[in-house]
């Protein structure tokens, strides 16, 4: 029996039967304009989240120094901000359901600029890592309160291009982001990077006091409280496990503690999944064969490119020598050219298909993660930046193909759940990319000895590359079928 089609919100509009009157266009307008001050609230609050989580990475040598800390081991930085948006995700949708879209609203941007100051404020590694976690539990319901408020407030005629407006900040915050990072720390020092929140974080809730609207559950749900512990435990000491190796002192009979009790406890999941009523994610999301494919290919794919926007700083700064702000520039190539190959995601599928254009780019995007070990400091400008590039292209047209094939056979019933799932499977493959990078480091810095930072940098691109390189054997699994140019749906990253 074929998969049920997606009849959610994204779901692409069905054309208007001929002699049907055209809509109000004038209406439609005014309605519009009526939410533009909730659209740009939300996309207020994307942007400060999308700018922090780029920020950072430009300015970890600078960190490290001040800390006392090598530049080479502060993986925790990103890895612990990560970590903490995906353990509290699940629940975010529940507590807005629960005590309201505004409070819940407010709420995430308090801790998240509480979570900005501390961390500008942190003396030590751990008071750092400390102050991310908390600016992670604010940003875990930043982005789905605020999109749920749009949800709930837009009218489903407007609800597309509603979408796609609170989408720009996504785009634009890792442009600018490197830059400014770097910029930031040349002029004044690395606290910048986080105390830039502030402002933003108050002009947000001032705003938000007076535009956010206040959306209840129509009818309230029982929240999967023991599920929602095994599922986040199960997050949480599999990451730390992973984060571990990277401490060469951890005693191995800890990690090897940590990853069992990790696993029982998703066996603990799936066996309560199973037998529950109202699970927190049913076992019927992976019913769907693209979903399944697709959330599994989205986090063995994603560890590798999760690992490189914390790695390319490094290169350029600590293997190359180039400044902060020089090497934010330098990625503006990448993100630039993201955001140009995803326009032609929807063409390569219908021309090719989901698992011809995901196996080939797959290859692509982890060939191009190795190819970071040419780059050095006799290196050509030019062909630099084509490296760049390039590498911004494949991985974002990977991020969008990989996204859409996950979603677009979901029905109504389980497109809530299954976007929620998918959101928090691609922050934990964010933190399992940073622990994975951390711990090959740590590991080739040891073995490497004597060779330099560069040398570690390099092994460490190699073995990313061919973890990415894994993901092809489950994208294989997808059925070589060309859809119908009119199913093909670009999700936004």
């Amino acid at each position: 029996m074929a998969a049920p089609r997606c009849t959610g919100p994204h779901a692409m509009s069905e054309p208007s039967p001929a002699g049907a009157p055209a809509p109000d266009t004038a209406a439609s307008a005014a309605d519009y304009a009526r939410f533009r001050p909730l659209l740009w609230l939300v996309s207020l609050a994307i942007f400060m989240q999308m700018l922090d989580s780029t920020i950072v990475n430009t300015a970890l040598p600078a960190m490290a120094k001040s800390l006392g800390e090598s530049p080479l081991q502060m993986q925790s930085v990103v890895f612990s901000y990560a970590l903490a948006v995906a353990t509290f995700i699940p629940a975010s949708g529940w507590i807005a359901d629960r005590y309201g879209t505004r409070r819940t609203f407010l709420v995430a941007i308090i801790l998240f600029t509480l979570g900005s100051l501390a961390c500008a404020l942190a003396q030590h590694l751990h008071q750092l890592v400390g102050a991310r976690v908390l600016q992670g539990i604010g940003g875990a319901m930043l982005l789905p309160v605020g999109r749920l408020a749009v949800m709930r407030s837009v009218p489903r005629e407007d609800f597309l291009r509603a979408m796609s407006f609170i989408a720009i900040p996504a785009l634009v915050g890792p442009l600018i982001g490197p830059t400014l990072g770097g910029w930031l720390v040349e002029i004044a020092s690395w606290h910048w990077v986080f105390l830039i929140n502030l402002p933003i974080g108050v002009i947000g809730f001032i705003a938000a006091m007076k535009i956010m609207p206040d959306h209840y559950a129509s009818h309230r749900t029982r929240f999967d409280l023991r599920g929602y512990i095994m599922l986040a435990f199960a997050m949480v000491v599999l990451s730390l496990a992973l984060d571990g190796i990277s401490g060469l002192g951890t005693p191995h009979a800890l990690i090897m503690l940590m990853t069992v009790a990790g696993l029982a406890a998703l066996v603990g999941y799936w066996l309560h999944a199973a037998n529950s009523t109202a699970p927190l994610f049913s076992l019927a999301l992976f019913r769907v064969p693209s979903y399944r494919i697709g959330i599994l290919g989205n986090l063995f794919s994603r560890i590798g490119s999760s690992a490189m926007p914390m790695l390319i700083p490094l290169l350029l700064q600590v293997g190359l020598g180039l400044g902060p702000m020089h090497a934010g520039l330098m990625m503006v190539p990448v993100a630039a050219a993201g955001m140009v190959s995803k326009k032609l995601a929807v063409k390569l599928v219908e021309q090719y298909g989901y698992r011809r254009v995901l196996m080939i780019n797959t290859v692509l995007v982890g060939l191009a993660m190795a190819s970071f070990i040419l780059m050095d400091p006799g290196q050509h400008l030019a062909w630099r930046l084509v490296q760049l590039a390039f590498f911004g292209a494949v991985n974002s047209l990977q991020f969008t193909v990989m996204n859409t094939v996950t979603l677009r056979d979901l029905d109504r019933e389980y497109a809530s759940s299954g976007n929620s799932l998918l959101s928090m499977v691609m922050m934990l493959a964010a933190g399992f990319g940073a622990a994975a990078a951390g711990s090959l480091l740590a590991a080739f810095g040891t073995h490497l000895e004597g060779h330099g930072a560069t040398a570690a940098l390099h092994a460490t691109f190699i073995c990313v590359g061919a973890i990415t390189l894994t993901s092809t054997m489950i994208f294989w699994q997808l059925p070589d079928t060309r859809p119908e140019p009119r199913q093909v749906e670009s999700v936004a990253e």
